[in-house]
């Protein structure tokens, strides 16, 4: 087992790798921005190492920083936790070139897998369904306006390199394809320093559902059900849960066997997950997140499993520390993710936190990043906590959400709990009949 673990994150996710490797006997090793001082994930390190000024791009996504950061406290590994680079292909090849333990696939796994485009053709390979789109780079909005003519709009746009829900936007004609390609093209140069567009058919009452995958250290590539990560706001997830209630158990199969196919063929090793967006029975490739999900915590809840210490493991080159084939899942989970964002418009709401009080009583979970006293910045991803509920059934899950959203108390900055109050009291959701289009619907009626 790794002896010595560089966390190359922050916040809530930092705490959550943390966390399982000191249970595991690892020694832990934080590292932190200027504008981060003082969070938790520091605190709960064996130690912690500074990286560097508060942008992301001269700390968190400095891969010189966390390298030298990882051999001057002596880390024996590092685990990227999810964003900033925990898909950079290159910065995984320079942590495996120092002679160091990369937790997470192999870099020419998500080298393929990063690129939209890329991971749809190799998705198509392994006879995964795929939206009708294009198999190459768009090269402007004349060639994009042909695609979408022959594959019907609405159409999606999407930078070929982004992650995350960025880079995408849906139109409905030709009008819209001509003013949002230029967009999205400049956005991908700017943001992920190359601007190539992929088109594809668009299906505007879907649900997006992914699969969890874990490749094995014999080789093996199993899943571990799926997320319902529908509910959304900009393409960006609000909540999740599993299993989820608008598939049949044939639908859940033909899904799982095609993510395992997927995983298979491209050789996957480590935690990652394949994404899907389902329309009736239909289902089609939306992308795979070569990392570990946010949402990781409801699989862990109805599986009882560690997916932090498999990971761990599989990196170590060790079997999986539970019997992965008799896992079967046991009730309901929901997660809600608490950001420091006003509940209507979604905007971001810095600002020290004057009073925490998280929720909790059984099946009630909390993965935090922050705590009272400390500040929220501009400067990073809104995600302040993470609620998740495990209950007998989905009725049972609904109930004890609720319960945990009301009873959560955040005083300072801006937070989005009204708005989970107000998502876990809609019919629509409650009835679990839902699609990504939920959030909009809601806010329509409130408008």
């Amino acid at each position: 087992m790794i002896e010595s673990l560089l966390v190359a994150n922050r916040g809530e996710i930092a705490c959550r790798v943390i966390r399982t490797a000191r249970r595991l006997g690892t020694r832990t090793i934080a590292v932190y921005s200027e504008a981060d001082k003082g969070l938790p994930h520091m605190t709960e390190a064996d130690d912690a190492v500074p990286i560097g000024p508060a942008r992301a791009a001269e700390s968190y996504g400095n891969a010189a920083a966390l390298l030298a950061a990882a051999q001057s406290a002596g880390a024996q590994a590092v685990h990227p936790g999810y964003g900033f680079l925990s898909e950079n292909h290159e910065f995984a090849r320079q942590v495996l070139s120092a002679g160091l333990t990369w937790v997470g696939p192999q870099p020419e796994v998500i080298e393929l897998m990063g690129d939209k485009i890329n991971a749809r053709n190799a998705a198509q390979q392994a006879g995964f369904p795929v939206a009708p789109g294009s198999t190459k780079p768009v090269p402007g909005p004349e060639a994009a306006a042909k695609i979408a003519s022959g594959i019907g709009y609405p159409v999606m746009l999407k930078a070929a390199a982004g992650g995350g829900g960025m880079g995408m936007a849906a139109v409905n004609d030709e009008t819209g394809l001509r003013d949002q390609f230029p967009r999205i093209q400049a956005f991908a140069m700017r943001t992920f320093g190359r601007g190539d567009v992929l088109v594809e058919r668009f299906y505007p009452r879907a649900r997006h559902v992914e699969i969890q995958i874990l490749g094995l250290a014999d080789g093996r590539v199993v899943a571990l059900g799926e997320r319902d990560c529908s509910v959304q706001r900009r393409n960006q997830k609000l909540a999740e849960e599993t299993p989820s209630p608008g598939i049949s158990e044939g639908l859940r199969e033909r899904m799982t066997s095609a993510a395992v196919r997927l995983g298979e063929m491209v050789g996957y090793r480590n935690a990652g997950t394949v994404e899907c967006l389902v329309s009736g029975m239909d289902f089609a490739f939306l992308e795979m997140n070569t990392r570990l999900q946010v949402e990781h915590t409801i699989t862990e809840q109805v599986f009882g499993i560690d997916l932090v210490e498999q990971q761990l493991r599989i990196a170590s080159g060790l079997p999986p520390s539970v019997d992965i084939d008799a896992l079967r899942p046991h009730g309901h989970a929901i997660e809600l993710r608490v950001n420091a964002e006003d509940p209507v418009r979604f905007l971001p709401g810095p600002g020290e936190i004057t009073q925490w009080s998280p929720p909790g009583g059984p099946g009630v979970r909390v993965d935090a990043g922050y705590r009272a006293g400390n500040t929220v910045t501009s400067f990073y991803d809104s995600l302040l906590a993470k609620v998740i509920v495990h209950g007998d059934d989905r009725a049972d899950a609904l109930g004890k959400a609720a319960a945990a959203a009301a009873g959560f108390r955040i005083a300072g900055p801006r937070n989005n709990l009204a708005f989970f109050t107000e998502l876990l009291a809609t019919p629509e959701f409650i009835s679990g009949g839902y699609d990504t289009g939920i959030v909009s619907r809601m806010r329509q009626r409130t408008s």
